[in-house]
């Protein structure tokens, strides 16, 4: 109704008011005796209007009035009634009536505030009756998991909206005290063990699941449980546009990371990087996934600097911009500078002096290590040498490397440079006997230009997902968890220690893209999924340690210390590091593979050092 619809019936309500609130006082005989009566029900429609547009109450859009809206009338008709009491004083001022009952005042603000809350009640019942008689038409029906504030708010929306043709037609939910009740008119009918039955029962052509911050455990349960009924489920998202069923960026539903774990995520504990507080902290790669959430973290034990190194000029400046946001007591360096450079580290660390170092600095993609060897060398071998001898140089009393899984028996270039890398902080502990150590884990998800954000992508855009292998594997954490776990490893370290996050089972990447696909609120069958087959250096699957390694629990139970060979002597780890820099300049990858094969004898793709130092082929 538009609202000059409702300034008329407000004038007539004005009106009818002023009759009644007169006719309650002094009986109908007011028309004789009673000479305030005309001027005062001319003169409250006119003022009593001017008071309502005043307030808004011509502005409103009362199709869909709240609560707050009708403080709002009750306000404007508290002040209306007001004005009018001016307005009598005056009449009895300059008019000389005798007397004006007070009674006559409040009578007329109670009956003039019920017949505009009615004007506009009505405005709100013919519409949803509208709407509701629309959507029974011609709309599907709808059964809403979850009868809390989200389920309730989505119900709404359907009843208030007929061009969305969806009827709720019942809820399920697990809390006893709603099953039975209504919410909206609309019943809740069982609890989610009751999800297939209530389908039958009330003839269900829809299921919307309103949970969003249930677990990806029951989302997966109630999504398959809709598959075999054989109806569409769909998940609401933040906002509730998805009702349109238009599936698009902004319509998925936005999936929590850790529903893709299918285990419970690691608790984090307060104050576990206690070593960091009032001491100057340096992380390379801190523009990264992995460097920032540890730079984030890292802020919140009050280091006396924090100093954030990286190559990439934006991503350095967002994160210092984000961290200065969060922590603006905390003293932040920014170095854009690349770990290859050599002289340049040593001049950052001879004025930063940095006390503690986390090098997460490294190329981490398998496939483009393979066809770009040398850049695997001089950045996670020859890089993470230099900053050692920085670390080194300064006296820095902390240090810890960010590993992979990649360098376990290694089968790709990149995870044998990785493995190279171990070794030098390892070498590095012994001849300093400062805590350097060693963290490996397996795959971030939702890491920058990992799995997770690939497969987002892919369904944002319809499809299909490129999955290498149907019997792929991985182990999967989270970032937070990840770093969580690599700053209490840190301060367990007494020098040279290898640790390995617990990461649960590994997981079946095409069981990750299949959980994403229902997770983001659509069916298995509206994204195909495609196998592409291995790609090079690729291994079905990943270990956390090598065969016959020593493994043991520490003071946390989610860290393991790992005992592995130990690796060969400092002078034998310089010599090949010297030759591995060679091969990387000469850009040889069978010289690159010979001498990683020196320190890693493992590596799958080896040459042997006598077949590579005489120059064969």
């Amino acid at each position: 109704m538009r609202n000059r619809y409702v300034l008329l019936a407000d004038l007539f309500a004005f009106v009818v008011a002023v009759f009644a609130a007169f006719g309650l006082r002094f009986d109908w005989y007011f028309f004789q005796h009673r000479p305030e009566f005309v001027p005062y029900v001319l003169a409250a429609p006119v003022i009593k209007a001017a008071v309502f547009y005043a307030f808004g109450m011509y502005g409103r859009f009362w199709r869909y009035a709240t609560i707050d809206d009708l403080i709002a009338l009750l306000i404007a008709d508290s002040a209306a009634s007001v004005a009018m009491a001016v307005f009598v004083f005056a009449e009895i001022y300059y008019l000389r009536f005798i007397e004006f009952s007070r009674s006559v005042l409040a009578a007329d603000w109670l009956f003039a505030l019920c017949a505009t809350g009615a004007i506009r009640l009505a405005v709100r019942v013919l519409g949803e009756a509208h709407g509701r008689r629309r959507g029974a038409l011609a709309g599907k029906r709808v059964l809403v998991v979850g009868a809390g504030d989200a389920g309730a708010i989505v119900t709404r929306e359907m009843q208030r909206n007929p061009q969305l043709a969806m009827q709720p037609v019942g809820f399920v939910d697990d809390d006893p005290v709603k099953i039975g009740k209504r919410i909206y008119g609309v019943p809740v009918v069982g609890n989610l063990e009751q999800l297939r039955a209530s389908i039958d029962l009330l003839r269900a052509d829809e299921v919307i699941i309103a949970m969003p911050r249930v677990s990806g455990a029951v989302l997966r349960g109630v999504t398959e449980e809709c598959r075999l009924a054989g109806i569409a489920s769909r998940t609401m998202p933040g906002v509730f546009e998805l009702l349109g069923g238009n599936v698009s960026v902004s319509r998925l539903r936005q999936v929590d990371i850790t529903d893709l774990l299918r285990r419970s995520p690691i608790e984090a504990e307060p104050d576990v990087s206690q070593y960091v507080h009032g001491r100057t902290v340096l992380v390379t790669g801190a523009g990264g996934s992995i460097g920032f959430e540890l730079c984030r973290q890292v802020a919140h034990s009050r280091p006396r600097c924090l100093v954030l190194l990286g190559h990439g000029e934006n991503s350095i400046f967002e994160a210092a911009m984000q961290l200065r946001e969060a922590f603006g007591g905390v003293r932040l360096e920014t170095v854009i500078a690349d770990i290859r450079d050599r002289a340049r580290l040593f001049r950052v660390f001879d004025a930063l002096r940095p006390e503690i170092v986390f090098h997460a600095a490294a190329h981490k993609h398998v496939p483009l290590m393979e066809t770009n060897p040398e850049e695997a060398i001089t950045n996670n071998v020859l890089g993470t040498q230099n900053v050692l001898d920085a670390a080194t140089r300064v006296d820095c009393r902390r240090f810890v490397l960010i590993s992979s899984d990649k360098a376990v028996t290694p089968s790709s270039l990149m995870g044998a440079s990785k493995r190279m890398a171990e070794a030098l902080v390892r070498d590095a502990a012994a001849r300093t006997g400062h805590p350097y150590v060693v963290v490996r884990f397996g795959n971030v998800l939702g890491s920058r230009g990992s799995v997770v954000p690939a497969f987002k992508r892919r369904i944002e855009q319809g499809g299909p997902i490129y999955v290498t292998h149907p019997d792929m594997k991985r182990f999967f954490m989270t970032i937070p968890e990840a770093v969580h776990l690599v700053l209490q490893a840190g301060g367990m370290g007494k020098g040279g220690e290898l640790f390995v996050l617990k990461m649960g089972e590994p997981l079946r990447i095409v069981q990750l893209a299949q959980d994403l696909i229902r997770l983001s609120g659509l069916a298995l069958d509206e994204v195909s999924i495609v196998f592409t087959g291995l790609r090079p250096g690729e291994k079905l699957e990943e270990s956390l340690w090598d065969d016959g390694a020593i493994v043991e629990s520490t003071d946390h139970p989610e860290v393991l210390r790992v005992t592995e060979p130990r690796p060969p002597g400092a002078a034998r780890i310089a010599d090949v590091v010297g030759y591995l820099a060679n091969a990387a300049r000469s850009g040889d990858r069978q010289l690159i593979d010979a001498g990683l094969a020196e320190i890693v004898p493992a590596f799958a793709g080896g040459y042997g050092s006598s077949h590579a130092r005489d120059g064969s082929s």
